[in-house]
């Protein structure tokens, strides 16, 4: 129940908020000793189980197969691709050993590395081109590891040839 504070008239819609009389907004009454607020909620009891999965409903069927212009379209089995690891290894050394080779002379380490990958990829490939793959990377690493070494060796020219004039000139 609810009662207006101004006029004192009470209500017993508990979905009206105003008073009707003078527009004051509605306050609850207190409980009396006894009486309930909320009614307790129902108690369901179900007559039967539920059954979430039963065992008698029916598979699917397989789609039938698809059809383009009056012709069934075939599908082609899936290959294996060649192994291409010690081409892509290769690859990687090398292109390691131009970029972060400088770097207290890492490459000396990496592009040997890479062009011992590369020909044996390229071994690997000749005898058996079903099983391995990847000519063109292999090739990469090993030229990028020949690069290495001929720009290293045009450096230590360059290098060894300036410390030479120097000299001459000093002299």
């Amino acid at each position: 129940m609810k009662q207006c504070p101004r006029c004192n008239k009470t209500y017993t819609d508990e979905n009206l908020n105003f008073c009707l009389e003078d527009g004051e907004l509605l306050l609850q009454m207190a409980p009396q000793p006894g009486a309930y607020r909320d009614d307790p909620p129902p108690t369901m009891i179900m007559n039967e189980a539920r059954v979430t999965n039963p065992v008698s409903w029916q598979q699917p069927s397989a789609p039938p197969p698809a059809v383009y212009q009056g012709q069934q379209v075939m599908q082609y089995p899936m290959g294996m691709t060649p192994n291409q690891t010690l081409a892509i290894v290769s690859l990687c050394l090398g292109i390691g050993s131009v970029t972060i080779g400088w770097c207290c002379y890492l490459g000396v380490l990496l592009s040997p590395a890479a062009m011992i990958t590369g020909f044996i990829a390229l071994s690997q490939i000749k005898k058996n081109p079903q099983a391995y793959g990847g000519r063109g990377l292999a090739i990469g690493g090993i030229v990028t590891g020949i690069v290495y070494f001929a720009v290293l060796a045009l450096i230590i020219i360059l290098y060894g040839a300036a410390i030479f004039l120097s000299m001459l000139g000093q002299s």
